[in-house]
């Protein structure tokens, strides 16, 4: 049967290991999808809209006040608002200026979201533990095996953001946007239990696919992925345009989600802590801009 469990998660700036689970978002744990009768409604794009609809109404603030309460959200580190005009616009929060910086150094790449990340050198297409290789066939989650080529043999990141997160995505380097696309339908849950017994999650869900240009990190494949009541991934910065390091990217209307990172051999190297917590199933929380790679 599914079942809603908890997922142990690393933070580096305390140092510390929790066991992650906001029990008034249950399904986004399921550990069993496709036997959650709540996951298969969930995860339909007519639940999104109507939730989306909801959550954008005025009676939708009266949940705000007991959700950063529950979730010791420290708001001194976001844009003041008087008043909130629906959950939808909270969940939408920006940080002040200067509260997450970027590394100075051109060869650390800084975290893109606020997230629990796993991270790997290469992918062992035989791996099970934590996310079986499957689910993260470059060819699937990019869309094409010849928009996948660039990327064979090199290393990946995932980064799960929870609903209590910033949800806005930021460039890890400067750079340019070579190619886009937009793909999948579903919005299943994206915590690594959930891959385990659903590998084609990330290649099924709605996703935004961007092939960018760094300057310090060679070419990027770049997938931002909707997960359960976050279909919407809206572009911020225009894709023609060049960006630099830190400006913010796009951003997920409400919910979790998930961004798969890939990038070409030899380019760049995940960093240490975070391979070391891959291995032993543990994801590590970054906060935006900590350093989450570095230059090989």
């Amino acid at each position: 049967m599914a079942k809603p469990l908890p997922l142990p998660v690393w933070d580096r700036r305390a140092q510390k290991l929790v066991n992650e689970f906001m029990d008034d978002h249950p399904s986004t744990y399921e550990s069993r999808p496709r036997r959650s009768l709540t996951q298969i409604l969930e995860s339909h794009p007519l639940y999104d809209w109507a939730l989306a609809a909801y959550q954008n109404t005025r009676r939708s603030t009266k949940a705000i006040e007991p959700f950063i309460r529950k979730h010791n959200i420290d708001m001194s580190e976001f844009e003041p608002i008087i008043s909130y005009r629906s959950f939808a616009q909270f969940f939408d929060r920006r940080f002040r200026p200067g509260v997450r910086t970027f590394p100075e150094a051109a060869g650390e790449m800084g975290a893109f979201a606020e997230a629990r990340y796993f991270a790997w050198e290469r992918l062992d297409p035989a791996q099970q533990f934590p996310v079986k290789g499957h689910s993260l066939s470059a060819a699937h989650i990019l869309g094409t095996a010849e928009r996948a080529r660039p990327f064979l043999g090199g290393p990946i990141l995932l980064a799960r953001l929870a609903p209590v997160d910033y949800h806005h995505v930021h460039y890890p380097d400067a750079g340019r946007t070579l190619d886009e696309d937009r793909l999948g339908r579903r919005l299943w849950t994206v915590n690594w239990r959930a891959l385990l017994n659903k590998p084609d999650i990330l290649f099924t869900n709605e996703r935004s696919v961007n092939i960018l240009a760094t300057e310090n990190f060679g070419r990027m494949g770049f997938v931002e992925i909707g997960a359960m009541s976050v279909g919407r991934i809206v572009q911020i910065h225009p894709v023609d345009d060049p960006y630099r390091r830190g400006d913010e990217k796009s951003v997920f209307r409400f919910g979790a989600s998930a961004i798969a990172v890939f990038g070409e051999p030899g380019a760049w190297r995940p960093c240490d802590d975070v391979l070391a917590r891959t291995r032993e199933g543990t994801e590590t929380l970054l906060r935006l801009g900590e350093t989450v790679a570095v230059a090989a």
